[in-house]
């Protein structure tokens, strides 16, 4: 620690007065107060003259070391959220509406109508009963078959009752009737389409299919 000097200078103008207080001023500044000690003369010095204690003293200084200030941690950068963008492409509500396709009639498949070979009248009666049928087949009543004296097997025969206009087309598989005045013999279940059991037999009109 430096010792203490003492040092006393005398002015005797007023620009020495201004000069020490300059250096006073200076002296405070860098941190050491001059402490000026204003000595007057005794009342018999003629002279006017002012002493000044220029002593430096000592003294705290107000600027301490500030603490290093922490430095601020870097906060987590916000990212932007993404920005909705609108897509390039109009709207559909925007597009200039267009008349939807209207679709093309199909043309529908017309089955062309069998051809009538033969046609005619008789009497035709059912049966129920059998074993087989001529052609080798079980003989099925609930099936739309016939018999028929001399028509090749598997013929499509058209019958229709003419008192109510009811047709049935039967396949024929057997031979028969064998009663005069009758050419068809028909599975209980043909017969019954076109006419009531009841009856036993009547009189139809018969097309033979090509």
């Amino acid at each position: 620690m430096a010792g203490k000097h003492s040092r006393i200078r005398i002015f005797s103008s007023p620009a020495g007065i201004v000069a020490t207080a300059a250096v006073g001023v200076a002296l405070a500044v860098g941190g050491t107060v001059g402490a000026v000690q204003l000595a007057s003369g005794s009342g018999s010095d003629q002279s006017g003259q002012t002493a000044f204690d220029l002593t430096p003293t000592p003294v705290a200084s107000s600027l301490t070391p500030s603490s290093p200030a922490p430095s601020a941690s870097a906060s987590p950068s916000v990212t932007a959220s993404p920005s909705a963008t609108r897509s390039q492409q109009a709207a559909s509500r925007g597009k200039e509406r267009t008349s939807s396709p209207k679709p093309k009639p199909t043309a529908k498949k017309t089955t062309a109508a069998a051809k009538v070979l033969e046609s005619a009248s008789c009497g035709a009666s059912f049966y129920s009963d059998g074993q087989l049928t001529a052609n080798g087949e079980s003989f099925n009543p609930d099936a739309l078959t016939a018999a028929h004296k001399t028509l090749p097997f598997n013929t499509k025969v058209r019958v229709t009752n003419p008192a109510n206009g009811k047709s049935v087309t039967v396949r024929i598989n057997d031979r028969g009737p064998f009663i005069d005045g009758r050419c068809l013999d028909l599975s209980r279940a043909a017969f019954a389409s076109i006419a009531s059991v009841d009856v036993g037999a009547l009189t139809v009109r018969y097309e033979v299919l090509g």
